[in-house]
């Protein structure tokens, strides 16, 4: 297993040279970068550039993006108006396009391979002008990521728009290529359930988000705190596809601007993954 860490863990902080340090110390193999201006300016080349710096001089790569959500520049990511691609309304629409390439734009300076893209909001009804948006959008930005060896992944989310079985029928359908699905566990338990949701997509996932919950809020802790039930997941799950963990900032970090407040999640993972291991190998 080749764990991997998504900075959302740092998404309302600046990211730093001594976070992306913390993170080689839990043993990861690479990262998962959150898009968020407050947390990490991907808009400044000069950041792209340090940021590369970061993971070589820590033996990490980058093994995806997470696409931006909201429209922000402020530490606190909830204060963003929000990106989404299917918009059905033009001008918002065309505006989160745009955002998303300058985001794809960083493999000029750091390469990655995936780039995962939320379609919908919670709130968002699937309505057949919101699908015909995502394609429109999905077309351009397909495209863009192909020409710089990036590849389109899907996350599925809580709400009734992106749930793993839409998005399915949304790829057979519109036949996009040069896009595929990332299996988020924590939204897919909010749903209808972790095992049935792999088995509906298995074959179009390429990467996770991996966190768990209670089964009633979107907590992103760290697996075995919530009620997924990880051996029959992981026993579920294709083979290979990396673990990216999407955990939460942890009570201890808020308000604090020491990094060693995150060296008890950090730290705790390395458990988690030696668990992971043990369910695998015995299945």
């Amino acid at each position: 297993m080749h764990p991997v860490l998504s900075t959302y863990l740092f998404v309302n902080r600046k990211l730093s040279a001594a976070l992306v340090g913390e993170v080689a110390r839990a043993n990861v193999s690479a990262i998962e970068l959150f898009c968020s201006r407050g947390h990490f300016d991907y808009h400044n080349t000069d950041d792209a550039r340090e940021l590369a710096s970061w993971l070589s001089g820590n033996n990490l790569t980058l093994h995806s993006i997470h696409a931006p959500t909201t429209r922000d520049s402020y530490p606190r990511r909830e204060s963003g108006t929000p990106l989404l691609i299917s918009d059905p309304e033009r001008i918002r629409r065309q505006d989160a396009v745009d955002e998303m390439k300058r985001a794809l734009d960083l493999v000029e300076c750091v390469t990655f391979r995936y780039c995962v893209l939320h379609v919908a909001g919670h709130r968002d009804v699937p309505d057949q002008r919101r699908w015909d948006a995502a394609f429109s959008s999905l077309e351009l930005l397909s495209l863009f990521a192909k020409q710089r060896g990036v590849t389109i992944a899907l996350e599925n989310t809580p709400g009734d728009m992106a749930t793993p079985a839409n998005l399915k029928n949304f790829l057979e359908q519109t036949r996009l290529t040069n896009v595929k699905l990332c299996f988020d566990a924590g939204h897919a338990h909010l749903e209808g359930g972790v095992v049935p949701s792999i088995e509906v997509i298995r074959d179009l996932i390429v990467t996770t988000h991996i966190h768990d919950n209670g089964g009633d809020r979107d907590d992103h802790l760290p697996p075995y705190e919530g009620t997924i039930d990880w051996n029959g997941a992981l026993t579920t799950m294709p083979a290979d596809v990396p673990f990216v963990f999407e955990l939460k900032e942890p009570a201890a970090a808020i308000g604090s601007a020491d990094v060693q407040a995150f060296a008890g999640t950090l730290q705790g993972m390395r458990s988690v993954f030696d668990k992971f291991e043990q369910a695998m190998t015995q299945a």
